[in-house]
């Protein structure tokens, strides 16, 4: 089973150029799948074994052609040699950090954000023709205010917040706006907070995405 992207990322999908949009997608669509296992998981023991499963796939595709695993096939063909299955591999470790019995701490969700976010942005980056831009902290951002989205522990919610890097004061290059787009989105979340999130996709997000693709702020 093929997991869809949400709203925000499709819409921003649509500006990435066409020759790259197939391989930030097969990016992106890893990153849904890791989260799918930690949102369908009732057992954080199966949940582990599970990451470990992809990491070692994922690993593998530096030596060995993808098995017959859509995400995996996908990945093998549009995103290697540009970003490595070793790469690839260490986004796991953000989400393996979430794999805690209790309240997240502080230091597991700053690894969650940087193997997750900073890294997916990283290698979109890469994948756009651009290793010299700081995008990381985007991601960042853009990571822990997903958790604050999702996380069903109100002191979770609020540590991600105010764990998330808001001031994004370098205007962001054409090319990467995409990326900025997403980033541009989770600082409107981190500053409008619990009780007033808008629906992914919603006419003001696509307004925000619009704003940040006209001017790169």
């Amino acid at each position: 089973m093929t997991l869809d992207l949400d709203p925000d990322r499709r819409l921003a999908l649509a500006y990435v150029p066409a020759a790259a949009r197939p391989a930030i997608e097969a990016l992106w669509r890893l990153d849904v799948t890791l989260a799918n296992i930690l949102a369908t998981g009732s057992d954080r023991t199966i949940s582990r074994i599970r990451l470990a499963w992809w990491r070692e796939a994922l690993e593998r595709l530096d030596e060995a052609p993808a098995p017959a695993e859509p995400v995996l096939q996908a990945l093998a063909a549009l995103v290697l040699p540009t970003v490595s299955g070793a790469e690839l591999a260490e986004m796991e470790e953000g989400w393996a950090a979430l794999l805690s019995d209790e309240v997240l701490t502080h230091a597991e969700l700053e690894e969650h954000a940087a193997a997750r976010g900073g890294r997916l942005f990283a290698y979109s980056a890469r994948l756009l023709g651009h290793r010299d831009f700081p995008v990381e902290a985007g991601g960042r951002l853009w990571a822990l205010a997903d958790v604050a989205r999702h996380s069903s522990h109100e002191e979770e919610a609020r540590a991600a917040r105010a764990l998330a890097p808001v001031q994004l004061s370098a205007r962001w290059p054409r090319a990467l706006r995409p990326l900025g787009m997403l980033a541009a989105l989770a600082g409107r979340d981190v500053e409008r907070g619990p009780g007033t999130w808008e629906r992914q996709g919603s006419p003001a997000r696509m307004l925000r995405m619009i704003r940040h693709r006209l001017t790169g702020i």
